[in-house]
């Protein structure tokens, strides 16, 4: 059996699974993960603000979308789960963010909020290495989660069944969890 990996955006890999190009893929979704594929949660979390010292945020206490989007944001771009989480929460709140800056890496995203580009959005996780630099602030009005899923065609060959087992491993998916998965 050959793997390869594929880098992509998340929208783009989950395509590629539910047409079958694709056997397994680990794709960031707003919400729940894509319908019509088998999938596991492999973390579920709220987004977050990096803000940089000095911001007028940092004033605020407990921010809000309306907060948030009055300042240039740094965001991953169209695609990505993050990204469909904010468009989500900012077209159900009616608002239109400022897009300072794209970046496809949570540490590039951090480095540019860092320089005062803008403000930084990331799930919790990915927030750990900016932690010291910038401070990270929950969104407290966006429910829909940030969720990392490992995604796999319908139609599973032995091969592709074996790689979801060592993948459920790898993640630390309770046995319990898996059972009711399966």
């Amino acid at each position: 059996m050959d793997i390869t990996l594929i880098e992509g955006g998340s929208a783009e890999l989950a395509a590629g699974v539910r047409a079958s190009q694709i056997d397994l893929a680990l794709v960031g979704t707003a919400g729940a993960p894509p319908a019509g594929v088998g999938s596991f949660t492999v973390v579920s979390e709220r987004l977050v603000a990096m803000v940089p010292p000095g911001h007028p945020l940092l004033d605020h206490g407990p921010v809000c979308l309306r907060d948030v989007t009055a300042c240039p944001l740094i965001c991953m771009p169209p695609g990505t789960g993050l990204r469909g989480v904010l468009d989500q929460a900012c077209a159900a709140a009616g608002l239109r963010p400022v897009i300072a800056v794209q970046a496809s890496a949570g540490e590039a995203i951090i480095q540019l909020a860092q320089r005062g580009l803008g403000i930084g959005i990331l799930s919790e996780s990915m927030t750990g290495t900016g932690r010291d630099r910038l401070t990270a602030m929950v969104i407290d009005d966006i429910r829909i989660p940030a969720v990392l899923a490992v995604i796999w065609r319908p139609v599973a060959s032995p091969a592709l069944r074996e790689l979801i087992t060592r993948c459920r491993a790898a993640f630390g998916q309770p046995l319990a969890a898996q059972a009711a998965q399966a």
